[in-house]
């Protein structure tokens, strides 16, 4: 795709340090936004529905509270991915946010449990986060363990994990489950709204209209939800225009489940963290990602996440969709990323905003996810497609995503074993993760040269 040279020179617009004129940055930085907005937000609505407060509860301030510290903290975290922090930080324009890849492990720890299970998840994020952060100095080296088969494979158990989850939201939500109105037509009438726009802009519009295909198809599903009287404003009047940061706002509770899995789910986000350093340089700037770039953005990956548990935000990585937006755009420009993170930090200080966000139905909530889980499968067939496809392959892939996806669907085989390695299991993912990366290791190369054996 052609660069838009009124945007400054060529090589002004490979130049991570270069600054357009304002008049151009901030709708570029808008852009990134819009781009990252509603994925940023909806892990905090499904840990905080998975757990039994938020939409029509009693629990729906802490929902706003949880919202609000995912826009700040993602604001935040991508300041010290652009600005940096001595050795923290890569200087390059990547966007951080709250990551979908947490939550199969998540999930699990808090589901029907309440808000004070939330305390546990803050107790794994801020450990997870420090472990994450000591990745950036061996992560170079370790990549070699993680090929496209095996970071290929955890993508696919991601989106295949959470697909139900946007099905229950489309259908009426958790909640509902087993009364006459979920599943109803008006239900799935909203939901396929949201699903619908969502499809035409992004394949039959351009520009700011096809980036933020999601956000503009959650929005006509809203219209639609209120033409059918399944909105209330009761929240937004009883938010206020201003907060600060409380910490340990759910408290703080230490177990070994969550810091395990938190950690585990670390070393997979690293290392889509270099493969998302690795597209922005080569879309951006036309070459390959340095050392010291990799490991900043790692080092930043990490501190953000701790961060950010201290304050009652999810853990936080840099954002795939927005590399895609830079190599669309051209700009390489860190200072447009930056513009972007203080308006999400703007936003994270504001709870109407997050008062606003509460309002959605989770049908319409539903379409989206439907949408973007979907898309998270797609991103991990993607990667699978490079993969030489030889019976060794084959075998890893097979004995991997057989246990690990077995396990999620039939959590009750694992009865008898202890809650934390139970909770650990039949997330599916890290079975998955531990067989395809050890099997990739353990299982020799001539065995895929044998076609006849």
């Amino acid at each position: 795709m052609a660069r838009d040279t009124s945007l400054g020179t060529p090589d002004q617009l490979r130049d991570p340090n270069y600054m357009p004129s304002i008049n151009k940055a901030v709708p570029l930085g808008i852009q990134h936004v819009l781009a990252m907005f509603v994925s940023n937000v909806t892990p905090a609505i499904i840990i905080a529905g998975a757990a039994g407060f938020g939409f029509g509860t009693p629990g729906v301030g802490d929902l706003i509270y949880m919202i609000q510290m995912s826009m700040l903290f993602a604001g935040l975290a991508t300041l010290i991915q652009t600005i940096g922090l001595g050795p923290v930080g890569a200087r390059l324009p990547i966007v951080q946010g709250t990551s979908f890849a947490f939550l199969p492990v998540m999930i699990p720890l808090v589901a029907g449990k309440g808000v004070d299970a939330i305390a546990i998840l803050m107790g794994g994020i801020i450990v997870g986060g420090i472990f994450h952060a000591s990745l950036g100095t061996i992560i170079s080296r370790i990549r070699f363990a993680l090929p496209p088969l095996v970071t290929g494979l955890v993508v696919l158990m991601i989106g295949l994990s959470l697909i139900k989850v946007g099905i229950q939201y489309a259908a009426g939500g958790v909640p509902a489950i087993g009364t006459p109105e979920y599943g109803s037509l008006l239900n799935w009438t909203v939901a396929l709204v949201v699903i619908v726009v969502t499809l035409a802009l992004k394949f039959f519009a351009r520009g700011l209209w096809s980036v933020a295909a999601v956000l503009v198809g959650l929005i006509a599903g809203y219209v639609v939800a209120m033409l059918f009287g399944m909105v209330s404003f009761a929240n937004i009047g009883r938010a206020a225009w201003f907060m600060t940061p409380d910490p340990l706002h759910f408290g703080l509770e230490f177990s070994a489940g969550a810091i395990i899995g938190i950690c585990l789910m670390g070393v997979i986000s690293a290392i889509e963290t270099v493969g998302d350093v690795s597209g922005i340089t080569k879309g951006g700037a036309g070459r390959e990602a340095t050392d010291k770039e990799i490991a900043g953005a790692t080092y930043a990956d990490g501190f953000g996440t701790a961060v950010s548990g201290i304050f009652g935000a999810l853990p936080n990585t840099s954002f795939s969709q927005n590399v895609g937006l830079i190599a669309m755009t051209g700009v390489m420009s860190r200072h447009v990323v930056t513009i972007g993170a203080l308006f999400l930090i703007i936003c994270g200080f504001v709870p109407k905003i997050g008062a606003v966000i509460s309002t959605v139905p989770i049908e319409v909530l539903g379409g989206g996810v439907i949408v973007m889980f979907g898309m998270v499968a797609a991103a991990g067939v993607n990667m699978l497609s490079g993969v030489v496809w030889n019976r060794r392959n084959m075998v890893i892939f097979a004995v991997s995503l057989s246990v690990g996806l077995g396990l999620q669907l039939e959590p009750g085989a694992l009865q008898h074993l202890p809650d934390t390695v139970k909770v650990l299991l039949t997330s599916g993912l890290l079975p998955a993760a531990f067989l395809a990366i050890t099997l990739n290791l353990l299982l020799p190369e001539e065995a895929a040269d044998d076609e006849n054996a």
